[in-house]
């Protein structure tokens, strides 16, 4: 039966135990969007006048698939119902639902306080490309008030588990605002772990990936201090480490590789330096939490009054949008459960391992659906512990630079 034939209620019966779909009153004309100003792998962030309060412009989230996404949808409204009055989260004004003519065009769109500086990732990115960065002072206010943000989901018992420079927005004023709350999950008690492993892969901590091969491994909230961290990176260089590669073998490179430092230590404070180090350590148990690292002497360089600070990037703010505004960028992949999703329109898919050992039933008939899935999906090289199968594409697949060669020329067989 159509969703216009019956209430929200029955459509979505029994489907959440924290929204209430029958309460939850349509957007009808009160919200006229203007801008697409965000893309997700979960929805759509618009810019509105809400002709409710005066034309006032508004950020309109709006998500749908809701039976497939109720898991993301029910974090995002309880973070944003309980824990919307801190400073460094946006004021939250509501949540409404527009039915379509068919249940999988419904959809849920929740009204927010417009970001209207972009994301952090925006702005240095625009930097990058007038060969600009950001100053330290502006880099350790970001995360400072990114932290202040941070602490206080974990004092809430909730960890935000997508920490990045998409989800960190700026005003015009210059203030920072933590948002996308997804994936974040609420716990029992502010040590409380878990053992998904979910987030955008290049920000991942190691512990959340591990969980997706070792089923009795958990992890706690200072899962988002190594996500801060790989952020700091990220507003120094323009971008994550390992950002040049496949997310899907970032996923497995990042338990493996040491931790990532700044791509030029020397260009950057010894401070700065430490402070990477200080959120990057791999064990987490050995890892601070989100308190200690406001006594680090980086952000100890953040004056009590940040108003100048504010007014510089309320400066760039405005000298990116006279530049030619944002640059356009794809969403972030994301993960969860084992399986990748691209964007918003795309089904998850399932990843694939790029080490074979570390599965735990290895058969013959296990590694040729590995090597055939990866094939598939243009991976050509997958490991057996320190041994390298390649299987040969017989095509050049451009992989390599112009001091190793243009393509592949090893012999072979398909599968």
């Amino acid at each position: 039966m159509d969703t216009e034939l019956q209430s929200p209620g029955l459509a979505y019966a029994g489907l959440s135990r924290h929204i209430d779909f029958d309460a939850l009153p349509e957007p009808g004309d009160r919200f006229v969007l203007e801008t697409l100003i965000g893309e997700g792998t979960y929805g759509e962030v618009h810019a509105a006048r809400d002709h409710q309060q005066n034309g006032d412009y508004v950020a309109v989230k709006i998500l749908e698939d809701i039976t497939d996404n109720i898991e993301e949808i029910e974090e995002e409204f309880l973070v944003l119902r309980d824990l919307c009055l801190h400073p460094n989260i946006p004021q939250f004004y509501g949540m409404f639902f527009k039915p379509g003519r068919k249940r999988e065009d419904d959809q849920l769109w929740f009204v927010m306080e417009l970001c209207s500086g972009g994301s952090v990732t925006d702005l240095i990115q625009t930097l990058t490309r007038v060969g600009q960065t950001l100053t330290e002072l502006q880099i350790a206010y970001i995360i400072k008030e990114t932290i202040d943000a941070l602490l206080y989901l974990h004092q809430s018992h909730c960890m935000h588990r997508d920490v990045k420079g998409h989800n960190i927005l700026l005003t015009k004023e210059g203030r920072i605002k933590v948002v996308d709350f997804g994936v974040s999950s609420h716990l029992a008690a502010t040590l409380g772990r878990r053992n998904t492993s979910v987030g955008t892969p290049y920000w991942m901590a190691p512990e959340v990936i591990a969980c997706e091969q070792q089923y009795d491994y958990s992890y706690d909230v200072r899962c988002d201090v190594w996500s801060l961290g790989i952020t700091a990176i990220e507003l120094a260089d323009g971008e994550p480490p390992l950002a040049d590669i496949h997310p899907m073998r970032a996923l497995f490179q990042i338990p493996r590789n040491p931790p990532p430092t700044l791509k030029r230590p020397a260009d950057w404070s010894p401070s700065f330096n430490d402070f990477v180090s200080h959120c990057l350590v791999k064990d987490f148990e050995k890892r601070p939490f989100m308190r200690p690292l406001l006594e680090h002497p980086f952000l100890k360089m953040v004056p009590n009054n940040v108003d100048y600070v504010r007014v510089q990037l309320r400066d760039l703010i405005r000298d990116v949008s006279k530049s030619g505004g944002r640059p356009t960028r794809q969403p972030d992949v994301t993960t969860k459960q084992g399986r990748l999703k691209t964007d918003r329109k795309a089904k998850p898919q399932r990843i694939f391992v790029d080490d074979l050992a570390s599965l735990e039933r290895l058969t013959e008939d296990v590694i040729v659906e590995q090597l055939q899935q990866r094939y598939r999906a243009g991976q050509i090289y997958t490991y057996v512990g320190d041994i390298l199968i390649a299987v040969n594409p017989f095509t050049n697949i451009n992989i390599y630079g112009e001091k190793v060669g243009t393509g592949l020329s090893v012999t072979g067989s398909h599968l």
